[in-house]
């Protein structure tokens, strides 16, 4: 009778046992994802090359490509026929205007109107030639002046700019720096030019030109800064405003005056004007340390302010011919009168590289 009791006692511990026992964990099933609110756009990256149809490439996501610059996997094309100007326009007081649509402007090529395919007025970056004289007329103060300037330049400028840098020194222009985009490097190479010897000036913007042109940005420029003298070059002026009429470049002249002679000689500022004016640029000529940052930093505003128009012309024919462009602007009711600078005209080349 006892055993039978033991056994019962037994049988209901192990039960009470077994249900006070934690039961084995499950994990939970994975919920949906809430939905996302329908203002919110997810941007999906863009797929790779194994997600990608067999032969063929991804394409590039626009949201990497940035504005002015070359996409080295998928190169641009450019047509022949289509004619690039890069306009600035500015009010009576020398200040930059703009805001203004492809409306406000009018084409001329020869005379005759054209038909604007293309317009864009956004802060792209640019290719800036720099040809910076360090012959003996140069002395130690004005090479310090002109660091300095160019320096806030650098300052003012777009930070995705890339520079050359060609120095004129003992009769010969001088490639320092190739590219970069970096504008310390270039004022590190600045630092330890010593002033000496004759003036290869045709020779370094001849140079500055050709280097710009093959920069990685569509919008070009160059600044010089010298006195425009030149009495070493192997080209000459000729060859230097046929170079620069066959390129889409602006050049900006910064007139040093030359030492022992006072006022900067009128060959030289003739010179300096002739290429500014014939590339829709504009030749300067500061009278101290305050006035060259402020020229700079214009230039610097100017060429973020650039308006590129396109056309393809009506009667295009590649003749190898000179063609004069004219840019007229009609500004908006109320606004008062606004004046264009562009490049003079173009070449069609018979023979385009």
């Amino acid at each position: 009778m006892r055993s039978l009791a033991l056994t019962i006692l037994l049988f209901f511990g192990l039960l009470l046992a077994r249900a006070n026992s934690p039961a084995p964990q499950q994990k939970p099933s994975p919920q949906p994802s809430p939905t996302p609110p329908s203002q919110l756009l997810e941007v999906q990256p863009a797929p790779t090359k194994a997600d990608s149809p067999a032969g063929q490439s991804s394409p590039t996501p626009k949201s990497q490509q940035r504005p002015g610059e070359i996409d080295e996997q998928h190169p641009l094309i450019t047509n022949t026929d289509l004619i690039t100007v890069n306009v600035t326009v500015t009010d009576a007081y020398g200040r930059f205007v703009s805001g203004l649509s492809k409306n406000h402007f009018t084409v001329f090529d020869d005379d005759r109107q054209q038909e604007i395919t293309n317009f864009s007025d956004e802060d792209a970056p640019a290719s800036i030639g720099i040809v910076f004289d360090a012959t003996g007329s140069m002395s130690g103060e004005k090479i310090g002046r002109a660091m300095s300037a160019l320096k806030h330049f650098m300052d003012s400028s777009h930070p995705k700019d890339e520079y050359f840098l060609i120095d004129l020194q003992s009769g010969r222009a001088n490639l320092l720096v190739d590219r970069t985009r970096d504008g310390q490097t270039i004022l590190d190479k600045l630092i330890f030019i010593k002033t000496k010897g004759d003036t290869a000036f045709y020779d370094g913007v001849y140079l500055a030109a050709e280097r710009v042109t093959r920069g990685a940005y569509p919008k070009h420029a160059v600044i010089v800064i010298s006195d425009g003298q030149d009495n070493s070059s192997r080209y000459t002026f000729s060859n230097l405003r046929q170079a620069l009429k066959e390129s889409d470049l602006i050049v900006y002249s910064i007139g040093i005056e030359e030492s022992g002679f006072g006022p900067l000689v009128a060959g030289g500022s003739a010179t300096l004007d002739q290429i500014s004016n014939l590339t829709g640029g504009k030749a300067f000529y500061p009278h101290g340390p305050a006035e060259m940052d402020d020229i700079f930093e214009q230039i610097a505003l100017e060429l973020r302010h650039t308006y590129s128009i396109a056309f393809r012309p009506s009667n295009f024919a590649l003749d190898g011919k000179w063609h004069k462009l004219t840019v007229k602007i009609h500004p908006p009711r109320g606004m008062p009168r606004l004046w264009v600078h562009n490049r003079a005209g173009y070449f069609a080349l018979a023979n385009p590289q």
